[in-house]
């Protein structure tokens, strides 16, 4: 079985010799009373961003701390090309299920969309609590799927900031009914931003599409289905991580 993964605030050793690493906290909590780690289980613990200590456990303290033995520091560069997916606001819990999907399948990061046509909109104190749950998401998301960077979930945007971030990437697209090409014959580039986006239940407006194709967007079909918005961008992810060579 693989070693677990867990996530870690402190600085990993440099692997020039033996070292030994305290985990404690809510993730110590989580390993020693949830997991039921015991000593010489093996165990994975990574920044979140590229390198991993892979150790074995070699001390139990109380019920939230842990002594790690730290076998090997391996480090992961950051993927390329990197998929971001821009994800309009789904309503109810659906947006927590496609950042945990989308983060399984291995997209690098998600910019929640208020868009023109989203039933949800994060306002205020309900905005800043959906936000940390969609960032708790994309991380137990990352620690299942036994990932060494946690993909970033960035502040939500409007559709002005989506269009720019669409200016500046390699390539940029649109998921949408509309569109003439399909997605799996889009041309990819090697290196580079690659931004998708994924509209709302009730589909991108029209301005928006405006807005997206004179950032350089354009708009793109899945396949013969409309797929719901909280699946279509792992669907989407998977075809492009495929045809980059990343699921190689």
């Amino acid at each position: 079985m693989t070693a677990p993964v867990f996530v870690t605030d402190g600085p990993l050793p440099d692997g020039g010799g033996p070292a030994s690493l305290i985990l404690d906290g809510a993730e110590g909590r989580h390993a020693v009373s949830v997991r039921r780690l015991r000593v010489g289980e093996e165990i994975v613990l990574t920044d979140g961003a590229g390198t991993g200590a892979v150790g074995t456990v070699s001390a139990v303290e109380g019920k939230d701390r842990l002594v790690v033995a730290v076998d090997a520091v391996r480090s992961e560069p950051p993927p390329a090309p990197r998929i971001t997916v821009v994800q309009a606001l789904p309503k109810g819990d659906r947006g927590e299920l496609a950042v945990e999907t989308m983060t399984e399948t291995g997209v690098d990061a998600i910019v929640p969309w208020s868009a023109d046509r989203c039933i949800t909109q994060w306002k205020g104190e309900r905005g800043a609590k959906s936000l940390g749950k969609w960032r708790a998401t994309a991380r137990e998301a990352a620690k299942q799927s036994r990932r060494l960077w946690i993909p970033e979930v960035t502040e939500p945007m409007t559709t002005a900031a989506v269009a720019r971030l669409l200016a500046g990437a390699a390539f940029a697209g649109v998921l949408h009914e509309s569109g003439t090409r399909p997605l799996a014959a889009a041309p990819l580039p090697a290196t580079g931003d690659i931004v998708l986006v994924v509209g709302p239940e009730g589909g991108v407006a029209p301005r928006e599409l405006e807005a997206f194709a004179a950032a350089g967007a354009e708009p793109y079909r899945l396949g013969p289905t409309v797929l719901r918005t909280s699946t279509a961008g792992t669907a989407a992810a998977a075809l492009l991580l495929t045809r980059s060579g990343r699921w190689g």
